[in-house]
Order: C-alpha cells, then structure tokens, then sequence
C-alpha cells in the first residue's frame, strides 16, 4: 500500500512536466508547418517584418561589426545617403532659380554677357631672370591672340598678355609685385584692388574705409578700367591681421594649359546724322540761335 502511494505521488508529478513538454513539441511542430506552408507563412509576415525593423533600427551595434568595420562602412554609406538627398534638393532649386531669371531676362529685355572666344595654349614658366613671375604660351597673333588677353585656367585668373609675337605670348602672372588686379568681393560686394605677392596669396589695397570682406568669400574681377572681365574667378579672401589676402585661385587647375580670352574692349557709340525734313529744307534756327547771331 506504501509503494502504490509513492508511485501516485511520482505519476502526479510527472504529469505537468510532460504536459510543458508536450506544449513546446506541439509549439515548434506548428512553427515548421508555418514556415513551410505558404498560405499560413503569409499569415505571419507582416508581424515577422515589422518584429524585424524595430530590432534592426537599434543604435546597438555588434562587436563583430566594429572589428570588420561594417559599423563605419555602414555609417559613411548613410552619410552619403543623406548627402546626396540634400543635393538633390539643391539640384532642384537650383534648377528652379535659373529658369526664373531666364524668365525675368526675357521680361526685362535684357543684354547678356557677350560669348567668350579665346584660345587654348600650352605654358611653360621660368624660374629665375627678370621674368620669373611670367609664362610663355605656344600661341600668338597667327592663332588669334589679340593684345592685351587675359589668361585664365581652370582655377581662375592667370594673368594678362604683355608681349604678343607671331606664334608666342608672354604672360604677367597676378602673382608678381607689379600686377594690379580691379576686383570685388561676390558676397559683401566691397571694390579693392589686389596686388600681386609671390607668397600664395595677394594683398588688398585701396579698400573703402567703412566697409569689410567676408571672411572665406570669392573674389571676382570688377571689370574697373577695362583691363580684366567681370566675374573671373581670383582667390578666397582671408584675414591678416588689420588687413585681407587673397589666397590665388590659379594654383587649383594648373594642369599647363591656359585660354587666352580678349580683354573686354566696348566700343564707343557713333552719333547718329539729324534726319532733315521730309522737303529737304534746314530745319529753322531757333530764336535764341538768332538773337545770339
């Protein structure tokens, strides 16, 4: 009678560790069915994904992937991501702007810059002599080179044609003491003049007295005196104690090459004859003419 008590009281508590077992084998069972049955897995989708991107949005990041340096890779391609979404909005606004001034130009009938012609040449430069601060280009008057170019490359503003000859061309470089650039700044707007200095960067002279530079800002040919186009490309302006330097643009695209572009030459408005009447007669003197006479 002892033993079959002990034996109920064993049976009695097996039964619900075998029932747990039972629950996990019945469990796992109906999840092989459900990922291998199609219509019961499309049942269970939407919950797996969403499950799948709130894990997979943590900040967390594992150990595994900071040794490999999937971590950073990852990183740099979201920020490149974002980059290219913020440029293509600038893209579109861009895009935008320009077509709107082409629809004021039209309204306000206004005059563009005339088409730049030019020749490309080939430089070299001298490193030592009086003109050291000078470049020879394989181009002259037989290619088209008139008096008095300016020379730009792909950075910006070289210098200006001072000896012209038949197939050649010498070149005053911004960077010698002796040049004088007009030039305005694209942001403040503030005129100077830049002179040259073989050190990097130019300074700027001349400069009205309560106005300023923008530290960082383009600076742009003014076009004063007629010597260099409006809007060439010269430098950026940084601050030097009490005054301004141009760090030189030229120096970002020198790959030997230079255009050489005409100076910006207006020519003068010819007076127009006074029509004569429709008989042919002088028109009348005035009154006034006839008093003085």
């Amino acid at each position: 009678m002892a033993r079959s008590g002990r034996s109920g009281q064993k049976s009695s508590r097996r039964s619900p560790k075998r029932l747990v077992l039972g629950v996990f084998i019945f469990a796992f069972a109906a999840l092989i069915i459900a990922q291998s049955a199609p219509q019961i897995a499309g049942v269970f989708d939407p919950v797996r994904t969403s499950v799948g991107d709130r894990l997979g949005t943590g900040e967390s990041v594992s150990i595994w992937s900071r040794i490999s340096g999937q971590a950073a890779k990852d990183a740099r391609i979201h920020e490149l991501e974002a980059e290219v979404r913020d440029l293509a909005r600038y893209k579109a606004a861009a895009i935008s702007m320009a077509e709107r001034l082409e629809a004021y130009e039209q309204i306000l009938n206004l005059m563009g810059e005339p088409p730049v012609r030019g020749v490309t040449a080939r430089v070299t430069s001298e490193s030592e002599g009086p003109f050291a601060q000078t470049l020879l280009a394989n181009a002259g008057r037989a290619q088209g080179v008139e008096e008095a170019s300016v020379a730009v490359n792909e950075g910006g503003l070289v210098g200006r044609v001072i000896q012209l000859g038949q197939s050649s061309s010498r070149i005053l470089l911004v960077t010698d003491f002796n040049s004088r650039v007009p030039v305005i700044g694209e942001v403040s707007g503030v005129h100077a003049i830049m002179q040259g200095g073989s050190t990097g960067s130019g300074t700027l002279t001349d400069m009205p007295e309560r106005s300023d530079f923008v530290e960082g800002e383009r600076i742009l040919t003014s076009s004063e005196g007629g010597a260099f186009p409006r809007g060439l490309v010269v430098g950026e302006v940084r601050k030097s104690g009490n005054g301004w330097r141009v760090k030189y643009a030229m120096s970002e695209g020198s790959a030997g090459y230079v255009q050489l572009i005409p100076p910006p030459l207006i020519s003068k408005p010819i007076p127009q004859p006074e029509a004569l009447p429709a008989d042919g007669a002088a028109p009348a003197a005035s009154p006034t003419q006839g008093a003085r006479q």
